[in-house]
Parts: structure tokens; sequence; C-alpha cells
């Protein structure tokens, strides 16, 4: 139960303990106390809503890593029947996506692809062979008469 919550439940038993008063003193304090509450619920900002996301991943260990990062904020990762496997959905708010969410996978995917890379590099060079250098750029092959 968040705190908005909480004050609304206060409120509910406040208006209660009103409306059973008995003496003008019960009246006025479940009033007073009414009052309290009612200002700290329009301090209190409304929940934000959640919405449904679909984010596209570029390949298994990314959405992987995605899933992993929604499940460690206790956020339930599903796709429906035919989206691609790449996909994930996920109902959060939009503030928890720009702030939070987006922010850390962007950063951890970075990293893991760091070092990915490098252990494919490795990989290769013992396994494969040593020269693991980008190809050579050639000059593309004009067809003949088209100069």
């Amino acid at each position: 139960m968040d705190d908005r919550e909480r004050l609304l439940e206060k409120l509910r038993k406040i208006e209660a303990l009103f409306a059973g008063a008995t003496t003008p003193g019960e009246k006025t304090a479940a009033g007073l106390a009414h009052g309290r509450i009612t200002d700290r619920l329009a301090e209190t900002p409304e929940p934000e809503p959640l919405v449904e996301y679909r984010f596209s991943l570029e390949n298994a260990w990314s959405r992987k890593l995605f899933a992993a990062l929604l499940r460690r904020h206790g956020i339930t990762p599903y796709r429906y029947y035919r989206q691609r496997y790449t996909t994930v959905m996920a109902r959060v708010t939009r503030s928890f996506v720009d702030n939070v969410l987006w922010p850390e996978y962007l950063e951890m995917n970075e990293a893991m692809r760091e070092a990915l890379d490098g252990l494919a590099e490795q990989i290769i060079q013992e396994s494969v062979w040593k020269d693991t250098s980008d190809v050579s750029e050639m000059k593309s092959l004009a067809p003949k008469g088209s100069d």
C-alpha cells in the first residue's frame, strides 16, 4: 500500500468517526483531522499510470539482460503469441522507463557487448586464426564500357 492509499484509508476512518461522533468536541477533532489528511492528499501527487511498452531488442542475450532487469525491479516481462522472440512487453510507468530502466539497460548492454566482443575475439584467435583484423576495402569493379 503506497502513501496515497494509506492517506485515503485514514480519511475514510476519520469520516466514519465524524459520522458517529456524539459530542461537539468529537466532531471538532474529527473535522480537524479530516482537514489535515485532505491537505496532505492534495500535496501527494497522483500515481502515474502503467503503460504497456513493447521493447524490441537486438539479440537473445540483450533480451535476457532486459528481462532480468525487469524482474529485478519486480516487473513481469512477457510477449504475446506470434511476437518476435526478441520482443519484450512490460507494464511500467513512463518515468520509470525514462529515468531508471532504459538508462540502466543501455549501460549494462554496452558493458556486456564489450565483454562479449573481447571474448569472441579471443576465441577466434585461439581456435581459428591469430589475424582477426577487418577485411580489406577495395574499389568497386565497374563493368566494362561504363566510363
